[in-house]
């Protein structure tokens, strides 16, 4: 199972530095194709926008295919997406290109993690998730920073070579290691999104998306932030995040790990709790090398620690539609981060850089309140009516 799960993440880690790949390859990809940085940075949002609408829809679509003949064909499209990327002569192309590897991504990341917890004893679902999402943190502290490397030897378009490379390498080793898994009992569409209606399942994704858009836009402008907080900049700012990525993978870990052995959604409103008070103190608290590093730490494993009880959750309230549950935690997940430009621009020019990390915080609140909102039982129980044979009454079996 460790094994099967390992490569699985292998690839989440794979589509993971295709999709944050923009970030360490920006400045090339401006200076050659002669478009401004912010021009550029909209590769990411194109893509997290692509992810967030086509997941659920691919999920639906391909309900009735087997497990591991999805996750290859999600593999191969995103590594088409990485190839079109390299030889793609204007801007036009390569965000089209982005859009494709999208696609590939929207697909693999949660059918990986639905098999992952089918290849897996119930006892260690929690750490299968956190498993294979420990494959994007790893795209973040690894794949972002080695891509950024690369990218002054090969070029943007040889780092883009290398990943379709990469993700085919890892397409071929799906299809040599991983048993078959079923899909899922065949259900029409509209039966297939019904869990979606779910006031439980809408609170969560409702948590993911502001929890998304409160992280990412503050570390969308980290350097900043630490450069008028502590003054740091350069090389120094690098290393500081090193501590981010460190923490962002003892979280993950640590939550997978916990989410089998505690209740998850007290585990939830806990972590969750602690990631506001720490986003909204971060400009007091980031104010050298050393409490910067700790702080960040800190922040990230708070960050990361949040998605394999929520997906654990979620698996849990509907099994059967376990897979579309996920693929829509992926898109809000996706969501958030393409929202997260948006809003931390708006406060940068509103009111300055000072007050973005309190201001996100507030979008933390209103997510714990949602969660809570979330874990209230149902006003009105799930029945099933059925019909007595026998006296001809109507009886009602309780959820």
């Amino acid at each position: 199972m460790s094994a099967r799960t390992t490569l699985l993440a292998f690839g989440a880690f794979t589509v993971g530095t295709s999709g944050y790949i923009v970030a360490g390859v920006l400045p090339a990809v401006s200076a050659e194709l002669h478009v401004s940085h912010a021009t550029a940075g909209q590769l990411l949002t194109a893509f997290a926008i692509a992810y967030a609408v086509s997941s659920p829809v691919l999920a639906a679509l391909t309900g009735r295919w087997e497990r591991r003949t999805l996750l290859v064909a999600a593999l191969l499209v995103s590594a088409l997406g990485n190839a079109f990327a390299a030889i793609a002569p204007n801007y036009p192309l390569l965000l089209v290109a982005r859009v494709i590897s999208a696609f590939g991504a929207a697909v693999f990341t949660p059918g990986a993690t639905l098999v992952a917890t089918v290849l897996s004893p119930p006892e260690r679902r929690g750490r299968a998730v956190a498993l294979v999402f420990g494959g994007l943190t790893a795209a973040l502290i690894v794949g972002v920073p080695a891509g950024n490397l690369l990218g002054g030897t090969l070029g943007y378009r040889g780092v883009f070579a290398l990943i379709a490379v990469v993700s085919v390498l890892a397409a071929v080793a799906v299809r040599q290691w991983l048993p078959r898994v079923d899909a899922p009992p065949v259900v029409g569409l509209r039966a297939r999104f019904a869990p979606a209606a779910d006031r439980r399942v809408l609170g969560v994704l409702g948590v993911t998306v502001l929890v998304c858009v409160a992280v990412f836009s503050v570390f969308n402008f980290i350097a900043p932030l630490l450069h008028a907080t502590a003054g740091l900049d350069g090389a120094v700012v690098g290393g500081v995040l090193v501590a981010y990525g460190l923490g962002a993978a003892f979280g993950n870990w640590g939550a997978g790990v916990l989410a089998d052995r505690v209740d998850t959604r007290r585990l939830l409103v806990t972590l969750l709790s602690l990631f506001v008070v720490v986003l909204a103190t971060l400009p007091l608290t980031m104010t050298s090398v050393f409490t910067s590093a700790v702080v960040l730490f800190v922040w990230g494993a708070l960050t990361w620690s949040a998605n394999p009880p929520i997906q654990s959750w979620l698996i849990r309230l509907a099994p059967a539609d376990a897979g579309l549950l996920l693929s829509l935690n992926a898109s809000a997940i996706y969501l958030g981060v393409g929202l997260s430009g948006v809003v931390g621009g708006v406060v940068i020019s509103w009111v300055g850089l000072g007050p973005l990390a309190p201001i996100a915080a507030v979008l933390g609140v209103v997510a714990l309140g949602l969660l809570l909102v979330a874990l209230k039982p149902a006003q009105e129980p799930n029945a099933l009516v059925v019909t007595s044979p026998a006296s001809g009454s109507l009886a009602r079996q309780w959820k």
